[in-house]
């Protein structure tokens, strides 16, 4: 579904990812892991066109269709879709209002775990840190995506909240075959989400990748991410 090959970004011209390549297949979840400020988000908004991210070497295939300079509402209409880290609150605008006018698919609100309230307010204004991202899982779901970025959905939420977002995400998300990509630095989401295959980034480069994400993730809490530079498949040792 996803080929990212050699891609090398600039932010402002910074560089922040160095030849990154890393291959997604339908229906698959991958997690990305690494500290912040790794460029995991980087490369998050790299894929979802964002502007001002630009793109000196390699490139991005989403269905076989090169992305190039194409813009994030023409990538958003391919099926990409990205939930924030940090969802902004967009005052003037009801999210009931939003839901009808991106909606691609018939959503019943009443199938989630949200107070109906919300609908009638300003969007994420007010919302708690659960509610925040439920809104915006719900508004991906409404658009009817075949591949889903979660930007460290797992930060900030405790264990309850995130049992109920990832319920839903398996639900309306995986059991329909859409691809994820979960960035995280805490692996808390692993408890209910289970990644086919684990990458870790560092310094803007994967330096690994594997089909265990449980030995990954472990190496990892036990020695930190240094370590992963000795796995023998990381670019670091070849």
């Amino acid at each position: 579904m996803l080929q990212i090959e050699n891609v090398s970004v600039k932010v402002e011209g910074k560089d922040i990812l160095k030849r990154v390549s890393l291959e997604i297949g339908e229906a698959e979840i991958h997690a990305l892991f690494g500290p912040n400020a790794s460029g995991k988000s980087t490369l998050a908004y790299t894929i979802a066109g964002f502007p001002n991210y630009q793109i000196t070497e390699g490139g991005i295939c989403f269905r076989g269709k090169d992305l190039g300079d194409l813009p994030i509402e023409e990538r958003a209409k391919l099926g990409i879709a990205l939930v924030f880290q940090h969802p902004p609150v967009i005052k003037g605008v009801k999210l009931s209002k939003l839901l009808e006018r991106i909606s691609k698919q018939r959503v019943d609100v009443s199938e989630f775990p949200m107070n109906p309230e919300l609908l009638g307010r300003e969007i994420n204004n007010g919302f708690s840190g659960g509610e925040r991202k439920l809104s915006e899982i719900i508004q991906v779901i409404s658009l009817n995506p075949s591949f889903v970025i979660f930007d460290e959905l797992d930060a900030g939420l405790d264990i309850e909240n995130l049992e109920k977002l990832t319920s839903v995400i398996k639900d309306k998300l995986c059991n329909n075959g859409v691809s994820i990509l979960l960035i995280t630095h805490r692996g808390d989401i692993l408890r209910f989400l289970e990644p086919h295959t684990a990458h870790v980034m560092l310094g803007g480069e994967i330096i690994g990748s594997s089909d265990d994400w449980r030995k990954t993730w472990d190496t990892i809490k036990e020695w930190g991410y240094e370590k992963c530079k000795e796995c023998p498949l990381s670019p670091a040792r070849l």
